[in-house]
């Protein structure tokens, strides 16, 4: 039987794809546009940092790699200072979200 089969992988997967998404076209779009802070090295390379993560413990989920849990404990760390950050500087509640929602989700999966 296939991990990702299982209904809890299924929706970690989808989690992070989601996460991905949100924070690399908020990034792209909502942050570059703002300016400021919003461009401020720190926060713009741990909302890089976050979206690649997201993508990459998908991608360690799809391919049903050991290593998954590696990744997805990282990636629970990495939502959550994304989150945090992206609370701190306002207007950002969908990504806030996602990255929460999503650092659940890799930290069920971690264990």
């Amino acid at each position: 039987m296939h991990h990702h089969t299982d209904p809890a992988m299924k929706a970690c997967i989808e989690e992070c794809l989601r996460c991905y998404s949100v924070c690399l076209s908020t990034a792209m779009n909502h942050c570059l546009e703002m300016g400021g802070e919003h461009v401020e090295k720190k926060h713009f390379t741990l909302m890089m940092a976050c979206a690649e993560i997201c993508r990459t413990s998908a991608h360690f989920m799809l391919v049903d790699s050991p290593h998954h849990k590696h990744t997805c404990a990282e990636c629970a760390e990495i939502c959550t200072q994304c989150a945090e950050d992206c609370e701190r500087l306002g207007n950002m509640e969908e990504c806030v979200a996602a990255c929460r929602s999503c650092a659940q989700s890799c930290r069920s999966m971690a264990h």
